[in-house]
């Protein structure tokens, strides 16, 4: 499966522009360094309606994509419900990808 999206996430990931897991990620869109956060569309209600929430109140665009283990194989870890990108670049290809 060649996904242009999960691509670009993986290509930001090795560039170290991609924060994962649900604590890193929240502190990040917190102190206004998070372009956009991805969460995988089977993460749990809670998730969902937590970053849902604080991207909300911060200003962060948010997009619900994948799955918690793609998200975490293109982000070279185990299983990821959140990733954020702190680079407005990659946030800007993302987000483009997903609107297409």
């Amino acid at each position: 499966m060649n996904d242009p999206i999960l691509s670009m996430i993986g290509l930001a990931a090795r560039a170290g522009k991609i924060i994962s897991g649900e604590e890193m990620s929240e502190k990040t869109i917190r102190s206004g360094n998070a372009y956009l956060a991805v969460v995988a569309a089977n993460a749990s209600d809670a998730t969902r309606k937590r970053f849902g929430d604080k991207c909300s109140y911060y200003n962060v665009p948010i997009v619900y994509y994948a799955t918690k283990s793609l998200l975490g194989r293109h982000v070279g870890k185990e299983q990821r419900a959140v990733v954020v990108v702190i680079d407005e670049g990659f946030a800007q290809t993302i987000q483009q990808k997903y609107n297409i």
